[in-house]
């Protein structure tokens, strides 16, 4: 009994050591837990007491993790981080279940929106709060319980569950395209071309794709998919879209597919959950019902 208890030092020995270990300093760890700098060294040193190693290398007024207490840190880090998260499970479960759920801009107002009242009706008591992010999201420093994600399922510390691949096609409004046709893959050399900043490639690899090289008009850059879409309605070029995410246009006659040649790529469209909340019954309810609306 008393190796096992050994093997568990107290919560504030490993807050005291993951605080320094992060910081690289116990000032600093003594500043963020609001102890004095006296306090952490002591903590830090009875754990170091505990385990019978060595985390530290004191020189002169520094400290340097060891090899091993690099090592044990990061996995400090991880379980804190896990301790954290199931506390804020339950305390969401004792106030009704709650789902912190980022998405992509454009994804979420054309694609998830308009069905999400069908999730809320079959789940009414989860709250859902939605954070909107163009940028990579970060699990370990943002409250997120899981996020929609495009790109590959190879996320660090996380499940990640394929919804759908992209399917973009050449698309432009008709007043753009006139009386010209526009019949082959090389007729679009003759356009302007529209670009999507989080998808730089997006047109190299399409003419390749048809063997073909790369435009040298290099056209507008714009930032979202929304203005993109905009910017091809109101005839200011050909954009590369899903077909998902302008179903409306193309309904309209505001925009119209020029050649029905989807761009191929492995990138996709992933519900990405941190193994801590893999099993978060909001997150599992989330999950089904995505699969069924992508199915």
């Amino acid at each position: 009994m008393l190796g096992q208890r050994r093997l568990i030092p107290s919560t504030s020995m490993l807050l005291a050591f993951e605080a320094s270990a992060r910081n690289g300093s116990f000032t600093e760890a003594a500043q963020e837990l609001n102890l004095t700098q006296g306090a952490i060294s002591r903590q830090v040193n009875a754990l170091e007491n505990q385990l019978g190693i060595l985390l530290f290398r004191r020189i002169k007024k520094t400290i340097e993790l060891t090899d091993t207490g690099k090592i044990y840190a990061k996995e400090i880090a991880d379980s804190l981080r896990s301790i954290r998260n199931a506390s804020l499970n339950a305390m969401s479960d004792t106030q009704g279940q709650t789902l912190n759920l980022a998405i992509l801009p454009t994804f979420g107002m054309r694609w998830l929106m308009p069905r999400f009242p069908d999730f809320l009706k079959k789940n009414p008591q989860i709250t859902v709060n939605f954070s909107s992010k163009l940028t990579q999201f970060d699990f370990d420093n943002e409250n997120l319980h899981s996020a929609i994600h495009f790109g590959t399922d190879n996320w660090p510390n996380a499940d990640a569950t394929y919804l759908m691949s992209e399917q973009a096609v050449p698309v432009a409004a008709p007043s753009l395209v006139g009386a010209d046709d526009i019949n082959i893959p090389a007729d679009l050399n003759s356009l302007p071309l529209l670009h999507l900043e989080t998808r730089p490639t997006s047109w190299p690899d399409w003419f390749e794709q048809h063997q073909l090289e790369a435009s040298t008009n290099k056209g507008m850059v714009l930032e979202q998919f929304a203005m993109v879409t905009q910017a091809a309605v109101a005839g200011l070029g050909v954009a590369m879209l899903p077909h998902f995410l302008i179903q409306t246009e193309l309904e309209r006659g505001e925009l119209q597919v020029l050649i029905n040649e989807p761009l191929r790529n492995n990138a996709g469209y992933y519900l990405v959950t941190p193994k801590a909340h893999t099993s978060y019954s909001p997150v599992v309810a989330l999950r089904k019902w995505l699969k069924e609306q992508t199915a």
